[in-house]
C-alpha cells in the first residue's frame, strides 16, 4: 500500500510541477532502501535532491547525499533492488575477482573540490582563478579569473597571457610584473578555484559517458566518478587516450598491491579513459591471505601470483598444491605441484589454484590432561619417560590428584585406535621402572582426582594450606577442564561425546532422588554430571570408555572391566595392558574399611560355541601383595565382599520425654528396651501410649505408595472425565486437583505403630535398625477433630463426652461429610472404627482417650464415586496426626 501511494505521488510530481509532496510522503520515500529510491526517481525523472530538501523550499540545505553510492560490482541490478531482509541475509562465501570493490560506486552527481593542493607543474587555463594580495606601498586583495582568451588581468597591471603555462611560472611572472611596474610593493600569489574539465570514460566502465571533473583529477578519479569498472573490465590495462593516441597505460595492481601511483597521471580536457575487457584470469583459493580471482598480464610466475594473493598463511602446505586446468576439450585435468618451485608451474587462463592447509595433528608431542598444574602439550623426544614431565609432585600436580591411579592413552594404528597403560604417578616420579613408562609421540597422560564429588573436592582444597599460586590454579580448574576435554575429544575423534553429559538413567535417578529425598544413609547416592568433581573418574573416563566401545564395532572385545562391592568408586573401568586384580582395586579408588580380604569372586564371560559364565575365586590379600598377580580379561567383573557381619555405625534417635534424649550408636540386633535402659527410661511426664516410632525403610515405602496413589487418582479422574464432566460433580475440579497436588507433595513419616507400654513392661520388644527414631510426647489433655467438620479444632478431654459431642463442638458435619465412615486415630497410631450397625450413623459407644483424633472423611459421592479418594484422605489425615504429635515435642 505504501509503495502504491508513493508511486501515485511520484507520478503526480513528475507530470505536474505544481504538486508539492507532503511531509508524510517524503518520510515514506526515505524509509525505502537507497537502491529503490534511485530506481523510482529514475523511473519518474525526479531529482533526489529535491525530495531530500523539499521540507523547506525557501531555505537551502547542504545535502549529505554522497556523490558516489556503494554497490556490489558483481550483483545484478535486480539483486541490488531487493529488500534489506534479502540483501543482508547471510550468504555463502564465494571467490570474487580482486580489486573491483575499491571503485564499485554508483555515480549520482559531482561537485568539484576546491581545497586540493595545486602542484607546481599544473597547467593553468581559462576558468582558473588566481588570488593576488599586494602589500607595501599599495595594498590590494583580489581574485582574478583567467578569461577565455587565456589572459590574466590584475588591477593596475597590464594583462598577460598565461594559458598553457605551468603554475609556478605564472607565480614568477606575476611577481616580476609587480616588481617592475609597482615600485615598493610586494605580492603574494596563490591558486584560487580551479576550472572544471570534461572528459570521457568509455569501455567497460560501470556507467560509461562524459563527466565534468576538477582539473586536478587523475585517471583513478575518473574511475571513481563513473562507478568503477564492470565485472568484465580490465584492471591491468586501462588506457588514457589524448587526441586519438594512447599516452599512458595504468595497471591498477601496481596501485592496489604495491601502492605505486606513478602511472596515475593528471587528466586534461577532452581526455578519454578507456577500459578494455578483462584479460586472462586465474583463481587462487585455499590457505592464502587473499583468495580471489586475479587477472594475468603475461609472464607472471609463482612468486608473482603469491604476491597478488598476499602470501601464504602460516598453516599453508604449498608442496601439495592442486591445479584444476581446462584442457580445451569438454573436461578438466588436475595437476599436483610444489608451488614454491617457480620452474614447475606456469599460469594459464582459467586455472584454479588450491593451496591446502597443513594437518592440525601435532607431531612429536605428549599431552597432560587432568589434575596437573600445567596441562597441555609438551615436546617429546626419544627415550622420554613419565618422570621427565614432572619436576616435583608438589609443584606440578594439584593437591586433589590421585597419586596411585593414572592412565596413558596411546594410538596403536592408522585408524586411531588406542590402548591404555595404568601406572602410579608417585612411583613414576620416584623412578620405579614398572610405572615410569617410556613415552611415545602423541601419548596422552590422564591424572585423576581422588574425589568423586565437587563437595568433597572443595572441602579437601579448603583444608589444605595452599600458596597464592595454588589458589590461583584452583580458580582455573573449570577452564582447564574445558580445554582438556576438547583436547581429548580431538584426539579420539569423537567430538559428539562432548554433549553426552549424563546418561538417561542418571537423570531419572536424580529426579527420583530430588522428589523423595529419602535415600537410606547406607546407600551411595548417584551423582549428576554437574555434581561430579572436575577430574573425577566418572567424568574423565566417559570419553575413554566411549572410544573403546567405538573401536570394537567389528566384533572385537570391548576392553573394560567392572569392580563392585566394598571399593571406593565402584563402576566400569577401561582395561589397561596387563591389568591385575591389584591394579583394578587401585583403579576403583582402593578398598573400603568393610572389605573382606579373603576370598574374592571374579565373574568371567566365556564365549565358545555356547555362552557361559565362569566364577573364579582369588585371595584378595594375596593379590594385593603381588606386583604381578591374576590377569583380568575383557568384561571381567570383580565383586569385593564386605566382612561377615560388618556394619557401619548404626544410630538411632530418642526424642521428647526421655531422661537422656539424643542419638545413640547401637550394635546390630540391639532392641528398643536396651536403648531405653541406656537412656535412663522415660520421665514422669511422658505419655508412652502416644509415642511415635519412625523407620527409614517404612518411610521409603510409604513415599512410593503416596506417589503411586496420586498417579492412580489422576488416571481415574481422566478416565471418568470421558464419561461424565468433572465440573458436574459436587466437588469442583479445582478442589480435586488441589487435593492430588497436596498428596503428591506430602512427605511420608514412616511411622510404625508399636505398643510402647508393652515394651516398657517387658511384654514386647522390637529390634532396631539404622535411622530409627522414637518420639515420646508429654501427656495430652485434648481430643482432636479433623476432616469434614465446620471447624477443625482440639477440645479439652472430658470423660463423659461422646463422639457426637466432640463433633458437635466442632460445628457439626459438613454437607459432604461421610457420616458412616467416621474413624478414630488413637494416640498410639492405631485406627479404631466405631460400630455403625446401630440405627444411628455414628455410634457414641466408643471409648475416647486423651490424644485421640476423630477423623470425619469426605463422602466419595461428591467426587463421582472415585473410591481412591477415601484411601487418599485417610493417608493424609494419618500423616497429619503423626506430624502433629512429633511437632509438639
Amino acid at each position: 500500500m505504501a509503495i502504491f501511494l508513493l508511486n501515485s505521488f511520484l507520478y503526480s510530481a513528475a507530470h505536474a510541477q505544481s504538486v508539492s509532496p507532503t511531509k508524510q510522503q517524503i518520510e515514506q520515500f526515505k524509509k525505502l532502501p537507497k537502491a529503490q529510491q534511485q530506481a523510482l526517481a529514475k523511473k519518474y525523472g525526479l531529482n533526489m535532491s529535491l525530495l531530500n530538501n523539499s521540507n523547506d523550499s525557501s531555505t537551502e540545505e547542504v545535502s549529505d547525499e554522497p556523490t558516489v553510492l556503494s554497490r556490489d560490482p558483481f550483483a545484478s541490478e535486480q539483486e541490488q533492488m531487493t529488500s534489506d531482509e534479502i540483501r543482508f541475509k547471510p550468504k555463502e562465501e564465494s571467490i570474487k575477482p580482486f580489486g573491483y570493490e575499491l571503485f564499485s560506486g554508483q555515480p549520482t552527481s559531482f561537485a568539484p573540490t576546491e581545497n586540493a593542493l595545486v602542484p607546481d607543474t599544473y597547467l593553468v587555463g581559462a576558468g582558473d582563478t588566481i588570488s593576488v594580495n599586494l602589500f607595501g606601498k599599495e595594498s590590494l586583495s583580489e581574485e582574478v579569473t583567467i578569461d577565455r582568451e587565456g589572459r590574466l588581468s590584475i588591477s593596475n597591471l597590464k594583462p598577460v597571457t598565461v594559458a598553457g603555462m605551468e603554475y609556478r611560472d605564472v607565480v614568477n611572472l606575476i611577481k616580476a610584473k609587480v616588481k617592475n611596474e609597482m615600485i615598493g610593493t610586494d605580492v603574494f600569489v596563490s591558486m584560487g578555484k580551479t576550472r572544471s574539465i570534461r572528459i570521457m570514460v568509455l569501455g567497460e566502465a560501470y556507467k560509461p559517458g562524459a563527466y565534468t571533473i576538477p582539473s586536478l583529477s587523475s585517471i583513478t578519479h575518473a574511475l571513481f566518478i563513473s562507478g568503477g569498472i564492470s565485472e568484465i573490465g580490465s584492471l591491468r590495462n586501462i588506457h588514457l587516450k589524448r587526441a586519438g593516441k594512447t599516452i599512458q597505460t595504468l595497471d591498477l595492481y601496481d596501485l592496489l598491491i604495491q601502492g605505486d601511483s606513478t602511472d596515475d597521471v593528471m587528466l586534461k580536457p577532452g581526455d578519454v579513459v578507456f577500459i578494455p575487457a578483462v584479460g586472462e584470469q586465474v583463481t587462487i583459493k585455499g590457505d592464502v591471505r587473499r583468495p580471489a580471482i586475479y587477472e594475468l598480464k603475461g609472464g607472471e610466475s609463482n612468486k608473482d601470483l603469491m604476491k597478488m594473493a598476499g602470501g601464504l598463511n602460516a598453516s599453508a602446505y604449498p608442496q601439495n598444491t592442486i591445479i584444476e586446468r581446462y584442457t580445451g576439450n569438454s573436461d578438466k585435468t588436475v595437476l599436483q605441484i610444489n608451488l614454491t618451485n617457480s620452474n614447475q608451474y606456469k599460469p594459464q587462463n582459467g586455472d584454479v589454484i588450491n593451496v591446502p592447509s597443513s594437518s592440525e595433528q601435532l607431531d612429536k608431542v605428549v599431552t597432560l590432561i587432568g589434575a596437573v598444574t600445567y596441562p597441555g602439550n609438551f615436546a617429546w623426544k626419544e627415550g622420554q619417560r613419565v618422570s621427565d614431565l614432572f619436576r616435583s609432585i608438589k609443584t606440578d600436580v594439584l593437591p586433589i590428584a590421585d597419586f596411585d591411579y593414572s592412565l596413558l592413552a596411546r594410538e596403536i594404528n592408522a585408524k586411531g585406535d588406542i590402548e591404555l597403560h595404568q601406572f602410579s604417578l608417585l612411583k613414576a616420579i620416584n623412578g620405579n621402572e614398572l610405572h615410569n613408562l617410556t613415552l611415545q609421540s602423541n601419548d596422552k597422560i590422564f591424572v585423576f582426582s581422588r574425589f568423586q564429588s565437587i563437595k568433597d573436592e572443595q572441602l579437601a582444597l579448603n583444608n589444605v594450606a595452599l600458596t597464592k599460586e595454588q589458589i590461583e590454579r584452583k580458580e582455573q580448574l573449570k577452564l582447564w577442564d574445558e580445554y582438556q576435554q576438547r583436547q581429548f575429544y580431538d584426539f579420539i575423534g569423537l567430538e559428539s561425546l562432548a554433549a553426552q553429559n549424563v546418561d538417561e538413567s542418571l537423570k531419572e535417578q536424580s529426579k527420583v532422588t530430588s522428589n523423595f529425598n529419602l535415600l537410606n544413609i547406607d546407600e551411595e547416592e548417584e551423582l549428576a554430571d554437574s555434581e561430579l568433581a572436575i577430574f573425577s573418574r566418572t567424568k574423565m573416563l566417559k570419553p575413554i570408555l566411549a572410544k573403546l566401545k567405538e573401536q570394537s564395532l567389528l566384533g572385537e572385545d570391548v576392553d573394560t572391566f567392572t569392580v563392585e562391592g566394598a571399593v571406593s568408586f565402584a563402576g566400569v573401568y577401561p582395561l589397561a595392558k596387563n591389568t591385575t586384580v591389584k591394579n583394578a582395586i587401585i583403579a576403583a579408588g582402593g578398598l573400603k574399611e568393610s572389605a573382606f580380604l579373603g576370598e574374592t569372586e571374579i565373574t568371567r564371560l566365556v564365549f565358545s560355541d555356547t555362552y557361559e559364565v565362569e566364577h573364579i575365586q582369588v585371595n584378595l590379600e594375596s593379590e594385593l601383595n603381588k606386583e604381578s598377580g591374576f590377569q583380568l580379561k575383557s568384561k571381567d567383573s570383580i565383586n569385593v565382599f564386605p566382612k561377615p557381619n560388618w556394619q557401619e555405625d548404626i544410630k538411632v534417635k530418642l526424642y521428647g520425654e526421655v531422661r537422656f534424649p539424643g542419638t545413640y550408636t547401637i550394635k546390630k540386633g540391639e532392641s528398643l528396651t536396651e536403648v531405653l535402659n541406656r537412656a535412663g527410661g522415660l520421665t514422669e511426664f511422658s505419655s508412652p501410649e502416644a509415642a511415635v516410632f519412625t523407620r527409614k525403610t517404612i518411610q521409603n515405602k510409604q513415599q512410593q505408595e503416596l506417589l503411586k496413589l496420586s498417579q492412580e487418582l489422576r488416571r481415574n479422574i481422566a478416565a471418568k472425565s470421558f464419561n461424565t464432566s468433572i465440573t458436574e460433580a459436587s466437588l469442583s475440579y479445582q478442589d480435586m486437583n488441589n487435593l492430588i497436588d497436596d498428596l503428591s507433595k506430602v512427605q511420608a513419616v514412616g511411622r510404625l505403630v508399636i505398643d510402647l507400654p508393652g515394651v516398657l513392661d517387658g511384654r514386647k520388644d522390637i529390634a532396631l535398625e539404622n535411622g530409627d527414631a522414637l518420639y515420646v510426647p508429654s501427656e495430652s489433655v485434648s481430643v482432636n477433630v479433623v476432616g469434614e467438620v465446620n471447624f477443625s479444632s482440639s477440645h479439652l478431654y472430658e470423660g463423659d463426652l461422646t463422639l457426637s459431642d466432640y463433633i458437635n463442638r466442632s460445628g457439626g458435619l459438613k454437607q459432604r461429610a461421610d457420616e458412616e465412615r467416621v474413624y478414630i486415630i488413637k494416640a498410639s497410631g492405631l485406627v479404631v472404627i466405631p460400630d455403625n450397625s446401630s440405627w444411628f450413623a455414628v455410634n457414641d459407644k466408643v471409648q475416647l482417650s486423651p490424644g485421640d483424633t476423630i477423623v470425619v472423611p469426605l463422602d466419595t459421592d461428591y467426587i463421582d464415586n472415585l473410591t481412591l479418594w477415601s484411601s487418599a484422605t485417610q493417608i493424609l489425615y494419618q500423616m497429619g496426626v503423626a506430624v502433629a504429635a512429633i511437632g509438639s515435642l
